[in-house]
C-alpha cells in the first residue's frame, strides 16, 4: 500500500499546533530516524515531531488520520528488527523529550511514567525508593519502546517480560482517541485484555504516551556466580537443570568462548575464554543464598564445570553485567566495516541445547562467522552473524543461517523472536509460527486501525 508524502502545509499546521521548535524535516533529524542498530536498509520519514505531551500525538494522529499520513513512533531507537523504522515516510514521533516520572507510589510497588525515559534512568531514581523495574534488556532502551516489543533480558527468568510488568496504558488510538487500558489493581478479570494486546503490538495498534509499571522491591541480598565449561553443550545441559531442579536463578545468561574472547579484546579484560555461564541469584539472607549455591554447585559439577567462581564483589557484579549486555557492541566495535544480523529465537527450555548445537552446526556448514549468547535461562538464544554489508553471497549465507536456525525453532514449539518484535525482520516467519491465527490478528488490526497509518508494514506480512 502506497502513503502519500505529508505536504509543507502540513508541516507548517504541525509546527503551529506542536511548536516550532518540535518539528523538523531536516536532513539530519530525517536520517537520525531513518535506521536503527540493525542491518535493515534506512528509511527516511518525512517530519520528524517530537511529542511534549499527549495532546501533541492527538495532533499529529488526528492529521494523519485525514490525511492517511503513516505514522512511526520512535524511543531510543535500539530496536534490533527494523521495528521503527518508518518504511512508509510519513511521521515519525520521537518520545525522548516525554520522560517524566509523574507519580512513585512506594507502598503500591507502582510508578507512572511518560514513555520517553529510559529504563536505566528510571531504575536509577527508583533505587532511592528500594524499588526496581526488573525487565533488563541491557540496551539504552526507553519504556516505550520495551512496551512495543515486550522487552525482556537478563532477569525474565525471575520476574518475567515487559507484559508481565505493566499494570495500566494511556495510548492514543488511530482515530486520535485517548484510551486508558487497565488499571492500578493487580490482577483483574474485567472485560477483553486489551492491555497485554498493546503491550508486544510495535505501535501497529495505538501509540503509547503513559504506563502505569509493577515494581519490585531491591533484593537484600545478591549471589553472582561464574562458571566455565569445556564445551557450550555442557553449559547448555546445566541450564536446563538447574531450571528443572526449582533453583530460581534471577538471571542465567550464556555466552560462548567466542563472545568472551570478544569482550576480551574490546574492554581489556581477563576472562577465561571458555564457554561460559552467569548465574545471579535474590534472596533475603546469605544464608539462604548459601543453600541456593550448594545446589547448582552440584550442577555446574555434574556438567563438567571447569571453574566456578561465586560471591564476587559489588563492583565487579556490576562490571560483568555491563560486559554482558554490551557483548554486541563489543563484537561491532572489534570488526569495523561489517555489519551483523542477530538471530534472536526462543524454545521450551528442554530444547536449548539441541537449538544451540543445531545453530553451532548450520554456521559451519555455511561457514560464516557467528558469536553464540543469549538469555538460557528462559530458552532465548541469541546468535550474532558477521557479514560485510556489500557482499551479496555473505549476505544470502547468513540469511540461511538465520532461516534455519529460526524455523528449527518454530518446529520444536518456540517463536521466531524471543524479545526483539518481529519488525521488518521477522515478517516472513509469522505465517508458519501462528498460522490461521494470523488472519484473527490481521481483524484484529483492522478494527483498530482502519486506514493502517499505525507503524504499516510491521507485524503482518503484506
Amino acid at each position: 500500500m502506497e502513503y502519500p508524502r505529508i505536504t509543507r502545509e502540513d508541516v507548517g499546521y504541525l509546527k503551529q499546533e506542536i511548536g516550532e521548535d518540535h518539528v523538523s524535516t531536516g536532513e539530519s533529524n530525517l536520517d537520525l530516524h531513518s535506521r536503527d542498530e540493525s542491518y535493515h536498509e534506512p528509511r527516511r520519514p518525512d517530519v520528524v515531531v517530537w511529542p511534549q505531551k499527549t495532546e501533541d500525538v492527538v495532533t499529529a494522529v488526528k492529521l494523519a488520520a485525514r490525511k492517511r499520513y503513516a505514522v512511526t513512533p520512535w524511543c531510543a531507537g535500539t530496536s534490533l528488527e527494523g521495528n521503527p523504522i518508518p518504511i512508509k515516510g510519513g511521521i515519525c514521533l520521537d518520545f525522548t523529550e516525554m520522560k517524566r516520572i509523574l507519580e512513585i507510589r512506594e507502598k503500591d510497588l507502582q510508578v507512572d511514567v511518560e514513555v520517553g525515559i529510559p529504563y536505566r534512568e528510571l531504575n536509577h531514581q527508583l533505587r532511592h525508593h528500594g524499588l526496581f523495574f526488573p525487565p533488563d534488556p541491557g540496551a539504552h532502551a526507553c519504556i516505550g519502546g520495551m512496551i512495543g516489543n515486550n522487552a525482556s533480558g537478563v532477569r525474565t527468568v525471575a520476574y518475567g517480560a515487559t507484559r508481565d510488568c505493566i499494570l495500566a496504558l494511556e495510548a492514543v488510538m488511530s482515530d486520535g482517541e485517548v484510551v486508558h487500558l487497565g488499571s492500578r489493581a493487580i490482577k483483574s478479570s474485567s472485560g477483553y485484555d486489551l492491555l497485554r494486546l498493546m503491550v508486544g503490538s510495535e505501535g501497529t495498534l495505538g501509540i503509547v504516551t503513559g504506563a502505569t509499571l509493577r515494581l519490585r522491591g531491591l533484593p537484600p541480598e545478591y549471589l553472582t556466580v561464574v562458571a566455565t565449561f569445556p564445551t557450550t553443550h555442557d553449559a547448555c545441559g546445566a541450564v536446563g537443570d538447574t531450571i528443572r531442579y526449582g533453583l530460581n536463578p534471577a538471571a542465567l545468561e550464556l555466552m560462548d568462548a567466542a563472545v568472551v574472547a570478544e569482550i576480551n579484546r574490546d574492554q581489556k579484560m581477563s576472562l577465561d575464554e571458555k564457554p561460559m555461564l552467569f548465574l545471579e541469584f535474590h534472596n533475603v539472607n546469605e544464608s539462604a543464598l548459601e543453600s541456593q549455591f550448594e545446589m547448582v554447585e552440584g550442577v555446574l559439577r555434574e556438567y563438567r564445570a571447569l571453574k566456578i567462581e561465586r560471591g564476587i564483589g559489588a563492583d565487579e557484579r556490576v562490571r560483568l553485567w555491563e560486559v554482558r549486555h554490551g557483548a554486541l557492541d563489543s563484537i561491532k566495535r572489534n570488526h569495523p566495516g561489517q555489519s551483523v544480523l542477530l538471530v534472536d529465537t526462543c524454545v521450551p527450555i528442554s530444547r536449548y541445547s539441541d537449538m544451540v548445537d543445531r545453530a553451532k552446526e548450520v554456521v559451519m556448514r555455511e561457514g560464516v562467522v557467528g558469536f553464540f549468547w543469549g538469555h538460557a535461562g528462559d530458552g532465548n538464544l541469541h546468535l550474532g552473524l558477521l557479514f560485510p554489508p556489500a557482499d551479496a553471497p555473505a549476505m544470502e549465507a547468513v540469511q540461511r543461517v538465520n532461516r534455519a536456525v529460526v524455523e528449527h525453532s518454530i518446529a520444536v514449539g518456540g517463536s521466531c523472536t524471543g524479545e526483539h518484535g518481529v519488525g521488518i525482520g521477522k515478517l516472513p516467519f509469522m505465517t508458519a509460527e501462528h498460522g490461521k491465527s494470523l488472519e484473527y490478528m490481521r481483524r484484529i488490526k483492522a478494527a483498530l486501525d482502519p486506514k493502517g497509518i499505525l507503524n504499516p508494514g510491521k507485524m503482518l506480512p503484506e
